[in-house]
């Protein structure tokens, strides 16, 4: 019943949205951006201090006596190994970001840094630092804590894989199951929606500009719209057929596609540059991590607005996507402990993203600064295919890509639709196709209005807005996590520690 509302209401309210975008989407975009404003500049601090708590909230995880728990049964076994575990929960993660601002966002900092002059040797490891930040620890920290709760509450507590169910123990069930339940998971559902379209913006956007560079497609808002028509179709063909399979081998073919291309960059560009930049840039990132995630610059507007624009904006933008990869680790993360389940969440696709981020930014600054080549000047969606046209078998790297951005917005989608039908069916671990289906739907129309009503700055601003809410509501979760891992660790349930056998003598 519960799950019917929920359906009801979020379809209600995502059509009216859809229409609104249509029919008058200048005063769409006058509403948003005055609320995008009015939430950068008021509620800043509050951003940065919460990404902040879920970092420390999660090396407790992992080294308090919480790690012990088990996700699920003491006898329940993980149901995908441990490669396919890492492909599907970091493909969900970050996926067509790692494309579209892997080339742009370090030259972006590097040209105009938080601080300082810009196009200079310190701008550019500055650079590289803050975008390691904003894809680094926070982001997987908040994501981490989040799909610990869901998949806890649902493995453990035998409660539905709703975002309202893991505040029971805070607010009570009769609440939970009540309006009260129903609205958390409506917001749950519409920071999901606005967090996904974004993706889905900048990956069509992305698509677009490598078709135009690789045979001189027109870069334009029709184009767009027929990419997203396209993919469309294919991502709900792929969450149709369910996790075990569509969704689950294209996580695999994104890595493998994802890997195949960090290395060629790697060995196709400066090298040793590389190598020497991500050690130096992961030293003074560790260093001066406190810092940079808790900075604001109260007493400079420019430097305050630089922070706004980018820091404050991530935390949002993790923060309205942790109803969707949250469920999605969890559905795939039974069977391990709290301290596995927290370090590989937390460690090993942060240490990728730092990577990634040093090997394709790193080689568009490096050219910059030896061969004066303007790749910051270049549109967020063309920097990255201005590298490849620097370097060796640049046509084939720029193809590689096109195909990586679309695999990882099928899997974008799919994965949201599915996740977007487990929150609207009462949790249901395999949602209707005709409710993956609609929300599928639902998500491409409401891409198109935010890319119709403003483009990267509509996509920007709604993610802004619907985090908001969402924060306080991880909030309540953390509490009730902590709450209950009391409760589990005061009657024992934890996994007992190996005996070992004695030797035959």
């Amino acid at each position: 019943m519960k799950g019917n509302k929920t359906l009801l209401i979020s379809v209600g309210i995502a059509i009216l949205f859809v229409l609104i975008g249509v029919l008058i989407p200048g005063r769409l975009a006058d509403a948003m951006n005055a609320s995008q404003a009015f939430v950068l500049v008021n509620f800043g601090w509050f951003y940065q201090l919460i990404a902040t708590f879920f970092l420390i909230f999660a090396i407790i995880m992992i080294v308090g006596p919480f790690g012990k728990i088990k996700l699920g049964k003491p006898d329940d076994k993980p149901e995908y190994n441990r490669l396919t575990w890492i492909a599907m929960l970091f493909s969900a993660g970050m996926g067509i970001g790692l494309l579209f601002y892997g080339v742009s966002e370090p030259v972006s900092h590097f040209a105009t840094p938080p601080y300082g002059e810009g196009g200079t040797e310190e701008s550019a490891v500055l650079g590289l630092r803050y975008t390691i930040l904003h894809w680094g620890l926070h982001a997987w920290a908040i994501y981490a804590i989040v799909a610990l709760a869901l998949a806890y509450f649902k493995f453990n507590r035998g409660a539905p894989g709703l975002m309202s169910a893991t505040l029971t123990p805070v607010i009570g069930e009769k609440r939970a199951k009540g309006g009260m339940g129903i609205a958390v998971d409506v917001i749950a559902v519409f920071a999901t929606l606005f967090g996904v379209a974004a993706s889905l913006g900048l990956g069509s956007q992305q698509i677009n500009s490598g078709l135009q560079y690789l045979i001189g497609i027109p870069y334009n808002f029709g184009i767009q719209l027929t990419i997203m028509a396209v993919v469309t179709v294919l991502f709900i063909v792929s969450a149709s057929t369910g996790i075990s399979k569509g969704i689950k081998w294209l996580s695999n073919i994104n890595m493998s596609l994802a890997v195949l291309l960090l290395f060629a960059m790697l060995v196709l560009g400066p090298t040793l540059f590389i190598l020497n930049l991500f050690v130096n840039t992961l030293g003074e990132y560790l260093q001066n991590l406190p810092r940079m995630g808790l900075r604001l610059s109260p007493f400079n507007s420019q430097e305050a607005e630089w922070t706004q624009a980018w820091t404050i904006f991530y935390w949002a933008w993790w923060i309205s996507w942790t109803p969707f990869v949250g469920m999605f680790i969890a559905r795939v993360s039974k069977g391990r402990t709290v301290r596995e389940f927290t370090i590989a969440v937390l460690l090993i696709p942060a240490a990728l993203c730092a990577f990634w981020f040093t090997v394709f930014g790193g080689t568009g600054i490096h050219l910059e600064l030896t061969q004066g080549i303007d790749i910051s000047g270049q549109s967020i969606e063309t920097a990255l295919f201005m590298v490849y046209d620097q370097l060796p078998f640049g046509a084939i790297l720029s193809a590689l890509s096109v195909l990586l951005i679309t695999t990882f917005f099928i899997t974008s989608a799919d994965s949201a639709t599915f996740v977007l039908g487990m929150q609207t069916t009462g949790g249901m671990l395999n949602p209707p196709n005709r409710v993956k289906i609609t929300w599928g739907l639902i998500l491409s129309a409401s891409t198109l209005v935010l890319l119709g009503s403003g483009g990267l700055s509509a996509l920007q601003t709604a993610i802004i807005v619907s985090a908001l809410p969402l924060t306080f509501i991880l909030l309540v979760m953390s509490y009730s996590l902590v709450k209950s891992f009391n409760q589990d660790i005061k009657a024992g349930r934890t996994i007992p520690p190996r005996r070992k056998e004695k030797p035959l003598r």
